[in-house]
């Protein structure tokens, strides 16, 4: 007897169990079409995330390419370092030293790097000189300071004991020198004083500040103090004169001038 209820058993549980409907391809074990088009996608997309770089990566990747590929130069009576190039693409085609003898000794004032754009200067010089000359002519340097090419000189105060008032009285008596020489003899106080005359005798200046002063087409002189444009001055005899501090016949610094003489001849 109780085998029969075994058996019986069983053959109840049998009945209550629903066989589901098969799919004759999944019987198979074949994908059906949706589902091989399914898997396609998505092996499509993990490929392309497979292949794109991290988004947070990228900054930072072309951030270090970009650190890289700008290089210095570095100033060495006073160890100031200068960027090769700047943003608006200006090569720097010399580094120097402007000293003021005070009380008997050379104080060193500032660092200096002299910025062009070396391919507009490359036209300039080939059209004006027909042969390359075997060393820098005072041709060439004239030819840079009576141009209209954009240039910039930035200056890096090392002297610490500096003052906006000491700066604004060195520029304008060394510009006041320049621009009698370029004028025929004739003083011109007032334009000299142009250059630094808006600047705040309150502007606190330390060992690695920084004045960046620009020659712009049009012949304007555009000053920076850290950063604050204090002037801008639309003159040719005044662009002329500055630039003549650093190229003319007595410049600031001497090696400064010939090594820009010698980028001049590069170009060639």
């Amino acid at each position: 007897m109780a085998t029969t209820v075994e058996v019986e058993g069983v053959i109840t549980k049998a009945e209550k169990v629903t066989l589901k409907p098969q799919n004759p391809e999944e019987g198979n074990g074949i994908q059906s079409k949706e589902e091989m088009a399914k898997d396609s996608v998505k092996n499509e997309n993990q490929a392309k995330l497979a292949q794109e770089p991290d988004n947070d990566q990228k900054p930072q990747q072309e951030e270090e390419v970009k650190t890289e590929e700008v290089g210095v130069e570095v100033e060495s009576k006073t160890g100031v370092s200068f960027p090769v190039k700047l943003d608006d693409g200006k090569l720097l085609n010399c580094v120097g030293l402007r000293k003021k003898s005070m009380l008997g000794m050379g104080i060193k004032i500032y660092a200096f790097g002299i910025y062009a754009d070396n391919e507009k200067l490359k036209d300039l010089l080939k059209l004006k000189i027909a042969k390359p000359p075997a060393k820098p002519t005072k041709e060439m340097y004239d030819l840079v300071i009576d141009s209209d090419l954009g240039m910039v000189v930035k200056l890096v105060i090392v002297f610490s004991g500096l003052t906006m008032s000491m700066v604004k009285k060195n520029f304008d008596e060394g510009l006041g020198a320049s621009i009698k020489k370029l004028n025929g003899g004739k003083k011109n106080d007032e334009l000299a004083s142009k250059v630094m005359g808006q600047a705040s005798d309150n502007i606190k200046l330390t060992s690695g500040s920084v004045i960046e002063i620009s020659k712009l087409p049009g012949y304007v002189l555009q000053t920076k103090v850290m950063g604050e444009v204090v002037s801008k001055v639309e003159n040719e005899l005044l662009c002329r004169a500055y630039i003549h501090l650093y190229l003319g016949d007595d410049p600031f610094d001497k090696d400064a001038k010939e090594k820009f003489g010698m980028s001049l001849l590069s170009l060639f």
